[in-house]
């Protein structure tokens, strides 16, 4: 039996989850999420405690098992509580400010980047006085959210001598020794 699969997911207050033959839609306070789901498991829901069950113990239902379990949960903590990611600029004359759904970063290059986000996703910059920019993203949705964060750090991944780039907050980049003078 799959560790994550078998695990029950209780159902806070204020989300609503309804199950309709392979669409598995939950509404709540942050806003609605929707999920196909394979047809070959069952999803059950009793006294506000949902768990997912699959038909057999072929490796194909193993795999679907866990994932679908771990889908659902990520879609009801989304629209209960939200999800954050923040990432920093780093380099010296790095900028980066947002208006509305539109992010401008000016990160090195010899124009000013334009990056047009989702609907879903918030963004709020913050520039501190000798501190880096900060850059912070908020959505329901974790994987719309991880996605837009990979494209922003592509546009200027952090390079590895003086770890100049777009990088998360916290995030530990390996660093490398630059070359050493010949004698």
């Amino acid at each position: 039996m799959s560790r994550i699969g078998k695990m029950p997911i209780t159902i806070p207050q204020g989300v609503e989850i309804k199950f309709d033959r392979s669409v598995v839609s939950v509404k709540g306070s942050k806003g609605t999420l929707k999920q196909n789901i394979d047809p070959d498991i069952n999803v059950k829901i009793e006294d506000g405690v949902l768990t997912v069950e699959r038909p057999s113990e072929q490796k194909r239902h193993k795999a679907l098992h866990g994932l679908y379990r771990a889908l659902i949960s990520n879609m009801i903590n989304g629209v209960s509580t939200g999800y954050k990611a923040q990432m920093e600029l780093v380099g010296v004359g790095f900028r980066a400010t947002g208006t509305g759904q539109l992010l401008e970063l000016t990160v090195g290059f010899s124009h000013p980047v334009m990056f047009m986000l989702p609907g879903e996703v918030k963004l709020s910059t913050a520039h501190d006085k000798g501190k880096n920019p900060i850059i912070s993203l908020e959505s329901a949705d974790k994987q719309l959210l991880g996605q837009v964060c990979a494209k922003i750090r592509s546009i200027r991944a952090p390079e590895p001598y003086k770890g100049k780039g777009i990088r998360f907050v916290g995030e530990i980049l390996r660093r490398k020794a630059g070359k050493t003078a010949a004698k």
